[in-house]
């Protein structure tokens, strides 16, 4: 039903959005993915989100152990909307599951931490997936979550501040990898059937009452719904 639904709302979508849908598509990545850990500042929260958008990150991964990821929309600007959020939420302490589910998806587990024996920033590999984790604002991420983690990075400073509000250190660590991703040889694009689903997700997401154009589907063929 899937086909037949798109083929249904495509048409109620200016040729200029669908033209911008498949532009931002292109410039989408997986290769680089965002874990944010326990993050209680909702404007914070929100600002990574925004900077995943911007960037062309397209997942993020949200643990909520003692607190909920709080969005704050003025500061998120409606990136949520063509982000794909993953939470996990479950357990009392639900870190563990998250970096175990990356771990099997092939991705390497990096750390922020000013830690001077972390790698820097602009030393990080980029051959396989990375998936940078973030903690919270006052303690940075937990001890489970520097234990598992395969690298550890950290932002060079040269002032007397120890660390970057967490929103600032993404906003760099994402900038700073995903141009060094488009000007690398690694293949950091969606495959055509991941950028197809997207686009279909953001089709029915523009459509106005766009319940009402799948239940009609729905009546003309019952035996799919």
């Amino acid at each position: 039903m899937d086909k037949e639904f798109q083929d249904r709302i495509e048409p109620l979508v200016s040729d200029h959005k669908k033209e911008l849908f498949k532009k931002v598509l292109n410039d989408r990545t997986r290769h680089l993915t965002v874990v944010i850990e326990d993050v209680f500042q909702s404007q914070n929260a929100s600002a990574v989100l925004r900077s995943c958008d911007c960037f062309g990150v397209q997942d993020i991964h949200i643990i909520e152990n003692r607190n909920e990821y709080d969005i704050n929309p003025l500061v998120a600007l409606g990136s949520t909307k063509w982000l794909t959020m993953q939470k996990y939420n479950e357990k009392t302490y639900n870190t563990v599951d998250c970096i175990n589910s990356l771990k099997e998806k092939g991705y390497t587990i990096v750390a922020t931490s000013p830690h001077e024996e972390d790698i820097l920033l602009d030393e990080l590999p980029l051959d396989k997936p990375i998936a940078l984790m973030f903690g919270t604002e006052a303690e940075g991420l937990t001890d489970k979550a520097l234990e598992m983690a395969d690298v550890h990075m950290k932002i060079p400073m040269y002032g007397f501040t120890e660390s970057f509000n967490i929103s600032v250190s993404a906003a760099m660590c994402i900038h700073t990898l995903t141009e060094k991703l488009r000007k690398s040889d690694v293949k950091w694009q969606l495959p055509q059937r991941e950028k197809d689903e997207l686009y279909f997700e953001w089709l029915k997401k523009v459509v106005k009452k766009v319940e009402f154009h799948e239940n009609e589907l729905k009546k003309n063929h019952p035996k799919r719904s």
